[in-house]
Order: structure tokens, then sequence, then C-alpha cells
């Protein structure tokens, strides 16, 4: 079988559990917590690695900004052979309290997104796979690290989520607000595939604190230090998932 077009891997490339985090740059940061990382390929927003994690082989594949193009990083690993993905990434958060820094472990995801309506009916679920949630919410409690569970949405434009579309999210009582998990969570279930995922919250939009707002850099210090923790309990989901 030929390499897949974007991802440029063939079966036997990869392994069957994937982390995957939209910015290319956090994959470092995940290999960084593993051993023998190997990078096998690089191209566009994507760059996949093999490691190992206390003794589990894993992968790791960016997945850029956006439910296109992780639907395209999710198709291309179910293609060689990636059974469970999890998403690691950064979210804003919709209701008053969750700080920036918090920890979300989702347990669905509002399709404010156009991808995965080119697969099927808004009406059917963006849904976690339940042992890959159970996971996540049970390495945080091994941890004794406190995350939010809960509802996110997951939405196409970042910079038209206007004040009435924060009003409705936060009324509907969503956790917060992402670009990529709808559409892993609804290709994932269709393909028979294993999906989860955790964010680290980066601003409050109910609270003025929009990624950006505050800061010269993307993510602020808080939120940049707190991802290495969801990456650790990414992680440790990974060791109880294989």
């Amino acid at each position: 079988m030929a390499k897949q077009p974007h991802l440029l891997v063939a079966p036997g490339d990869v392994n069957d559990i994937a982390l995957i985090p939209g910015d290319p740059g956090r994959v470092d940061r995940i290999a960084s917590q593993c051993e023998d990382a190997e990078v096998v390929s690089e191209n566009r927003e994507y760059k996949v690695v093999n490691a190992t994690y206390e003794g589990t082989p894993l992968t790791i594949c960016s997945t850029g900004i956006g439910c296109p193009s992780a639907a395209i990083a999710v198709e291309e690993l179910d293609a060689v052979g990636v059974d469970t993905v999890i998403r690691v990434g950064t979210t804003g958060a919709l209701q008053e309290g969750i700080e920036i820094g918090d920890m979300i472990v989702a347990t669905g995801a509002a399709k404010d997104e156009g991808t995965s309506k080119r697969y099927e009916s808004e009406t059917l679920p963006a849904v976690p796979d339940y042992t890959v949630l159970s996971a996540l919410v049970d390495a945080a409690e091994a941890n004794d690290e406190d995350v939010h569970v809960g509802p996110i949405a997951s939405d196409d434009a970042f910079y038209a989520e206007t004040d009435e579309y924060v009003s409705a999210w936060e009324d509907a009582n969503i956790l917060s607000v992402e670009m990529e998990a709808a559409a892993v969570f609804s290709l994932a279930r269709r393909k028979g595939m294993r999906a989860g995922a955790i964010c680290t919250v980066d601003g409050n939009l109910v609270e003025g604190t929009q990624k950006g707002a505050t800061e010269d850099e993307e993510l602020p210090e808080k939120a940049k230090d707190n991802v290495e923790r969801a990456i650790s309990l990414s992680l440790d989901a990974v060791a109880d998932l294989a």
C-alpha cells in the first residue's frame, strides 16, 4: 500500500495508539516525556513521531488547526492501522470559574463546524469512546489532578465567536470551545476507532480572557505550564489503554 498523501506513512510505520495535538510543536513536548522518540515524517502541518512510554509504543501526530485537517489525520491514521486517537489540545472556557490552566476531559462535542456534516447528519452524536474517557479521568484521579469533565463545542471560525455565540454555549452549560474534537469523535465512531480528548484551558471567553487578549504570545504562561500536566495524563491513559 502506498504512503498516505499527507501524513506520508504506510501500514507498519506507526503504532496502534496515537496522541494527536494540533500544534506540531506539541509533538516534541509529548515526545520529551517519552523514550525512544523517532521522527517518522514531516509534511505541512503534520509531524509524526513514534515513541514509547513506560514500555508502551505510541505514535504522536499533529493535526494542525481545525476540523478539516484533523479529519485528514484521523482518516490517514485509520488507513494505516491506528485504532485509538487521543486529542491533546487547548480550549477556551465558556463557564465562569474555569481558570486558565485548568484541564477539561470532553464527554462530547457540539458540531458547530462543517467537516463532520459532510460525513453524517449533525443529529448524530460526536462523543468519545467510553474506555478512553474513563482512562483519562482515571489518570487524573491517580495523579491527584482536578479536571473538568463534560461537553465542549467545536467551532470553525475562531474570529467569529461573537458574544451571542458565547452566551448560547454558556447557557447550554458547554464547558469550553475548541476546533477539532467534533470531527475526531465523529470519524472515530464511524470507523470503529476509539477516541478521546483532554484540553488545557488557554482563556475564558465569558470572563474576557480569550487567548491572545492579554499576552504577547499565543498561550499564557499558566496554560503553557499546565499543558505538560495534560500531556502526562494522556500518556498515563495510553499505558492503561494498551
